[in-house]
């Protein structure tokens, strides 16, 4: 008897060591030492152990005492300690654990953990000893620290090829401009060519990015300040990338393989954490029109009954997109008695009242798609909108239109443009714009891209707090550079394809050949919104696009 209680107290104590808190290195397989347990737990319970001592093992959690399951309760508590487990094995590596209880699970690991460590805060100079400069373990770690921040050591591939050798790279905002006509918009796009798809390509070919990073703008982080759609132009955005900078005149350099419509103008160095679209503050658009839009619209045929078939032009003018036959193409007679007219002190005075009343932060729910009057995105602050006096370019009048905004909503500027022209050419009454604002939506039409441009982008905030610590973004600099391809490449371009194709006729004449169609009843003598000029859910929102695609959206 005594044989046996010795014997059982020595198991028990044998046992009890293996029952302090354990941590183990991994949950997904049974620890050793849980095997151990598991071992012990099965020679103890085929023991004979009288009751005192059955009650001191029960106490020790080595007997259930109600199944005498021995097994069932170690594989639990070891399931328990590994869910435990959720620290990371750098934090682990950092606690001082009992080395008695824990050599037997986590030894090789733990000194693994442990001296990654110590080389990562040795590259940082914190200790020394074997992981100092020259050792080995310090190589490996200043090689992680300097791929992380940019810097270039050659690698090779499985194959054993040496890869290109990494160049040190630069957060840098550049200041380009542009001309979108023949393009699909800023953003780039698979299978569509754009100014950020053909700017990237450049870059590569200049070495301003590395081949490695040739095949991903997000590799870069290229970011645009301001995203313009098809054939809208810019006479200054801003990208904000990664860059190689330490070519010999790397702007020239990449101007070289860019099409005359793109230019860079410069870059400057920014903040690591710069991004063009997020801390770009506002934005300045411009809108060129001829002042024939505003030319008395003529009368239009009652509406009567169900809205007429669209027939199809069996042919249209080269470069026309008139192609249904309600819509009156003008003559070359026709165009030339309409480019003769001149606006007036007072028209032209009622046109810069109007667009001063989108001056403020209005609902503007009714000057995009696809968002209705409680969105709290159609709220948009116009701080600015100018209207520059009359100015003949080649035989016609042309008005400059500016405007200053937080930021812009997709087709706002367009239809803000849109209505102004049709209160005006119908004699409507001012007092409708404050009723655009409000909840009932109408059928407002967007005046073709052709006339738009991006003006610049603003980082006042930016600038601000980088003062006197970084370079501010600003096109001041570049005024001069910027006016000239403005003047050669956008305000060409636009005046070229008006004369050419007469697209602002063409846009008006394509909403008065689909009036039957598309209600425009809030355009009256009284300024006031009709029940049926409301736009009904499953009613048409937008009308005739003169050029079939959207404008801007920042």
């Amino acid at each position: 008897m005594l044989v046996s209680r010795v014997s059982t107290s020595f198991a028990l104590s044998f046992f009890a060591s293996f029952t302090r808190p354990l941590r183990p290195f991994t949950c997904n397989t049974v620890s050793s030492t849980s095997r151990y347990r598991l071992e012990a737990a099965a020679t103890i319970s085929t023991m004979s152990i009288p009751q005192n001592d059955a009650s001191e093992a029960s106490a020790l959690g080595l007997i259930d005492a109600e199944n005498d399951s021995v097994v069932k309760r170690a594989i639990a508590e070891d399931q328990t300690q590994g869910q435990a487990a959720g620290e990371s094995a750098a934090k682990r590596s950092r606690t001082k654990i009992d080395a008695e209880d824990t050599s037997s699970y986590l030894g090789p690991k733990r000194d693994k953990v442990r001296g990654n460590i110590r080389g990562a805060d040795n590259y940082k100079g914190k200790r020394s000893g074997p992981w100092g400069p020259g050792t080995r373990n310090a190589e490996e770690a200043a090689k992680a620290a300097a791929v992380e921040s940019g810097e270039s050591t050659p690698t090779t591939t499985d194959n054993n090829e040496e890869k290109e050798a990494r160049i040190p790279k630069r957060k840098v905002a550049l200041l380009i401009g542009y001309c979108g006509t023949g393009y699909q918009g800023m953003q780039v796009n698979p299978n569509a060519k754009t100014i950020e798809g053909d700017l990237f390509k450049a870059m590569v070919q200049a070495g301003a990015v590395s081949k490695d990073n040739s095949d991903d703008i997000k590799k870069v982080s290229m970011m645009r300040s301001a995203r313009t759609d098809k054939g809208v132009h810019a006479a200054g955005n801003v990208v904000s990338l990664k860059m190689i900078v330490d070519v010999e005149d790397i702007i020239g350099k990449i101007n070289t393989y860019l099409p005359e419509q793109i230019r860079i103008f410069g870059y400057v160095r920014t903040i690591n954490s710069f991004n063009a679209k997020v801390l770009c503050d506002s934005r300045v658009y411009e809108y060129l029109l001829p002042t024939y839009v505003f030319l008395p619209r003529p009368p239009l045929p009652e509406r009567t009954g169900p809205p007429k078939e669209t027939i199809m032009r069996e042919s249209a003018p080269e470069g026309s997109m008139a192609w249904d036959e309600s819509v009156h193409i003008s003559t070359p007679e026709e165009m030339a008695e309409k480019r003769k007219y001149r606006i007036d002190e007072a028209t032209l005075a009622k046109v810069r009242e109007g667009f001063a009343g989108y001056i403020g932060t209005k609902n503007f729910h009714n000057f995009t798609i696809g968002k209705n009057f409680k969105e709290k995105s159609c709220q948009r602050f116009i701080m600015k909108f100018d209207v520059s006096d009359p100015k003949m370019i080649q035989g016609t009048e042309w008005l400059s239109l500016k405007v200053h905004g937080q930021s812009f909503m997709l087709h706002q500027i367009r239809k803000m443009v849109g209505l102004i022209v049709m209160i005006i050419r119908t004699d409507t009454p001012l007092k409708l714009i404050p009723e655009t604002f409000k909840e009932n939506k109408i059928n407002i039409p967007k005046a073709p891209s052709l006339g738009l441009l991006l003006e610049r982008p603003m980082f006042t905030t930016y600038n601000r707090k980088v003062e006197g610590k970084n370079q501010p973004l600003d096109f001041e600099p570049y005024q001069e550079e910027m006016e000239a391809f403005k003047e050669k490449h956008i305000y060409e371009g636009i005046i070229k394809e008006e004369l050419d194709f007469n697209r602002f006729d063409e846009y008006l004449q394509i909403l008065d050949g689909n009036a039957d169609r598309y209600n425009f009843g809030y355009l009256n003598k009284d300024g006031i919104i009709p029940e049926d000029a409301i736009i009904k859910r499953g009613d048409t929102l937008e009308a005739v696009d003169s050029d079939g695609d959207s404008d801007e959206s920042s």
